[in-house]
């Protein structure tokens, strides 16, 4: 048994996995605008509790089965992260936290820290692979599109990393000169323009909607209102192929997936975009199609995914 723990910028989820990578039991938390002031206890407070239920619920159900004890826990955090510690997370304002140190000294148990998006990456790769041995030898560009944007790519069978950093900060290229100000200090950063959050609040802003509003209510206002905001869907698919077809350019992947929160909106943006990337001047080697599929496990990739990186 393995716990994997999805860190986000404005949610943690938790979830026991067993060693067939399927997720048993989740749990997750909203962050309030108030907790992200001082977000560090908040998480360990919510971990901590968290995870001791899981195993109290394990103790009264396994006696002493190994089987059935955690082995391990894996973090996925949204930033850089090195030797257990998240060294920097621009959407939540978080440095040179040792989280791994934290945790396995109150739990004893293993704690990995990795990168998000890899992690989500991974587990996304092992389910594409085990519904398709062909993808072995492919180059795989997968984007987690939520309240940034991070990603990895698979090359033939393995994910690329960087040795210093872990590198593939994809939201952090730069696709407007003079751009919007991001959170990690420079301007005209994919995220800023590419995050289904920033599409959220351009359309909360442009029909008054409560900043509050839960997905399906935004998701039916969305359509009942296309017209007065099809300005900013089509502006928001222009961006969001534009710092694509950069990764595309650089990469040329045999399959490109997007998963994260844009997977609930996707429906609204992914034929179009397919048609923007292909029969626009964005793409170096032209093309007449492109392999672009929304990501199968959703949210339970980051849980998944943390586990699976050594």
């Amino acid at each position: 048994m393995k716990i994997g723990i999805d860190l986000g910028g404005s949610h943690i989820s938790i979830g026991l996995v067993n060693n067939e990578n399927k997720i048993l039991k989740s749990y997750e938390k909203d962050f309030t605008e108030e907790e992200k002031k001082n977000i560090k206890p908040v998480i360990e407070k919510y971990i901590l509790e968290t995870v001791t239920v899981i195993k109290e619920k394990l103790k009264k159900v396994s006696f002493d089965d190994e089987k059935l004890k955690i082995s391990k826990i894996g973090v996925a955090v949204p930033g850089e992260a090195k030797n257990g510690a998240i060294i920097k997370t621009v959407n939540l304002g978080i440095n040179n936290y040792n989280l791994a140190e934290i945790l396995e000294e109150n739990l004893k148990i293993p704690v990995l820290v990795r990168n998000d998006g890899k992690c989500a990456c991974i587990a996304e790769y092992n389910n594409l692979k085990h519904e398709n041995k062909d993808m072995e030898n492919k180059i795989i560009l997968f984007l987690n599109i939520g309240t940034g944007i991070g990603g990895g790519v698979i090359y033939h069978n393995q994910l690329l990393q960087g040795n210093q950093f872990e590198g593939y900060e994809m939201g952090h290229m730069i696709i407007k000169a003079n751009g919007i100000p991001c959170n990690c200090g420079k301007q005209g950063c994919f995220e800023k323009y590419g995050s289904i959050l920033q599409y959220k609040n351009k359309v909360k802003s442009r029909l008054n909607i409560p900043e509050n509003i839960n997905g399906d209510e935004l998701r039916k206002i969305m359509k009942e209102h296309e017209e007065e905001i099809e300005d900013l869907r089509q502006e928001y698919i222009y961006d969001l192929a534009l710092g694509i077809s950069n990764l595309i350019n650089i990469f040329e992947p045999d399959v490109i997936i997007i998963g994260g929160g844009f997977s609930h909106f996707s429906y609204m943006f992914v034929d179009d975009l397919i048609n923007k990337l292909i029969n626009s001047n964005l793409l170096f080697n032209k093309r007449e199609t492109l392999d672009l599929r929304i990501a199968k496990l959703g949210n339970d990739a980051g849980i998944i995914g943390a586990t699976l990186i050594d």
